[in-house]
C-alpha cells in the first residue's frame, strides 16, 4: 500500500505540472492568435515612425546647417563687395591749392622795372647788353656823357633786381596762411579717409603740395642767384672800366710841355 500511494502521488504531481504548463501556454497562444498580433504591429510601426522622425530631424538639422553656411557665405560676399565699393570710392572734393596762380604771381613780381629776373629766357643777353665786357670797353670806352647814362642803367638794374627779389620773398611769406589752410584740410581728409582710393588721392594731393613748395623754393633760389649774379656783374664791369681807363691813360702820348700848354687827361 505505501508503494502504491507513492506512485499515485508522483502521477498526480506530474499531471498537475502538465496542467499548469498547459494553463500557462495555451492562453498565451490564444492571445497571440487573436489580439496581440495587432498590438505588436502597432509597436513596430511606432518604432519605425520614431526612426523616421529621427531621420527627418537629422535631415532638417543638416538643411538648417547648410542654410546657415550659405547665409554666412552671402554675408561674406556682401562684405567683400562693400569693401570693394568703399576702397574704390573717390574723394568728393580735391584740394590742389593755388599753386599755378602763386607761381605766376611770383614770376610777375620779379619782373618789374629794370630788374633781371630768373623768369627771363634771355637773362644772359640782357646782362651782356647792360654790362659790357672788358674787351668791349677797351675798344669803345664811354666818355663823360655816355658813362652817366651807362651808370644810371647799372644802378636801376641792381636796385630793381634787389627790390623784386625782396618782394618775391615777402610774397612767399604772405602765402604761408593759405598754404597752411590747404595742408590743414588735407590732414583732416587723410584722418577721415575710409578707403584705399581716398587715402591714395589724399597722398597724391599732399605730394602735389610738396612739389609746389619745391617750385616756389626753386624760384626764390633762382632769383637770389640772379640778384647775386647781377651785382657781381656790375662790380666786375666797374673794375673793367677802371682798368680800361688806366690803360688808355698810360698808353697815351705825353703832350709837349713847350709853350706852357697844360696836359689834358680824359677820365
Amino acid at each position: 500500500m505505501p508503494q502504491r500511494c507513492s506512485t499515485s502521488n508522483k502521477l498526480l504531481t506530474g499531471l498537475a505540472a502538465v496542467a499548469l504548463m498547459a494553463g500557462t501556454v495555451v492562453p498565451a497562444n490564444a492571445g497571440t492568435a487573436t489580439g496581440a498580433a495587432t498590438e505588436w504591429t502597432q509597436v513596430l510601426n511606432n518604432g519605425e515612425l520614431v526612426a523616421l522622425v529621427g531621420k527627418s530631424g537629422e535631415q532638417i538639422q543638416n538643411q538648417l546647417t547648410q542654410i546657415s553656411q550659405l547665409a554666412q557665405q552671402i554675408e561674406t560676399q556682401l562684405n567683400i563687395y562693400q569693401n570693394l565699393l568703399q576702397n574704390t570710392a573717390t574723394l568728393p572734393s580735391h584740394m590742389w591749392g593755388q599753386v599755378e596762380s602763386d607761381l605766376n604771381q611770383l614770376r610777375s613780381i620779379v619782373d618789374q622795372g629794370q630788374s633781371i629776373s630768373f623768369s627771363m629766357g634771355n637773362a644772359d643777353d640782357v646782362l651782356q647788353q647792360r654790362f659790357q665786357s672788358y674787351s668791349s670797353l677797351k675798344t669803345n670806352l664811354p666818355d663823360n656823357s655816355s658813362f652817366s647814362t651807362t651808370y644810371q642803367s647799372w644802378s636801376d638794374t641792381n636796385r630793381d633786381t634787389i627790390a623784386s627779389t625782396l618782394k618775391a620773398a615777402s610774397l612767399t611769406a604772405e602765402q604761408f596762411d593759405s598754404e597752411e589752410g590747404t595742408m590743414s584740410s588735407l590732414r583732416s581728409m587723410s584722418e577721415t579717409a575710409d578707403g584705399q582710393m581716398k587715402a591714395l588721392q589724399v597722398g597724391h594731393e599732399i605730394a602735389a603740395q610738396q612739389v609746389a613748395q619745391i617750385q616756389k623754393l626753386r624760384g626764390l633760389v633762382s632769383q637770389q642767384m640772379t640778384m647775386m649774379g647781377t651785382w657781381l656783374q656790375t662790380e666786375q664791369t666797374d673794375k673793367d672800366l677802371a682798368q680800361a681807363r688806366r690803360e688808355k691813360f698810360f698808353s697815351g702820348t705825353a703832350p709837349s710841355t713847350s709853350g706852357g700848354e697844360k696836359m689834358k687827361v680824359e677820365w
